[in-house]
């Protein structure tokens, strides 16, 4: 079997990887909305007056939904990943003091999406979600 040189396979894996990571275009509320319903989240909303205000302000949208456990989901799209960190201060900021301390335990992002739950998520709502940003 012949072997690539090292610049060769260098080259090859980095088409492969970038072939393989999926779209980089920005996750949407009106995009992700859908698959969580059919992922068995109920109350899937992207009403301004029910998201809250940091996600209402989101440049992609924002969402609310309830997991098939009760946990809820709030997701703010921002325009890109360099804004998430915005969010996310927002979000700490907006968080009771005594909730404050543990807010990485509720928040994480995924490329332009800042998820925050009401409670920590369990691995399949997080799992659901992830799919459904992806799809």
């Amino acid at each position: 079997m012949r072997r690539l040189p090292p610049l060769a396979a260098i080259l090859l894996l980095a088409v492969v990887a970038g072939c393989g990571s999926g779209s980089s275009s920005p996750y949407t509320a009106d995009g992700t909305k859908a698959c969580l319903a059919k992922s068995g989240f109920t109350k899937v909303t992207t009403d301004a007056k029910k998201v809250g205000f940091i996600a209402a302000f989101s440049a992609n949208g924002g969402l609310q939904a309830r997991s098939p456990h009760g946990n809820v989901l709030t997701i703010a799209f921002t325009d890109s990943p360099e804004s998430v960190a915005g969010v996310e201060r927002a979000y700490r900021k907006a968080a009771p003091p005594r909730l404050r301390p543990h807010i990485g335990d509720i928040m994480e992002s995924q490329r332009n999406a800042v998820l925050v739950w009401t409670v920590s998520p369990r691995a399949e709502e997080l799992t659901a979600v992830q799919h459904c940003l992806a799809s």
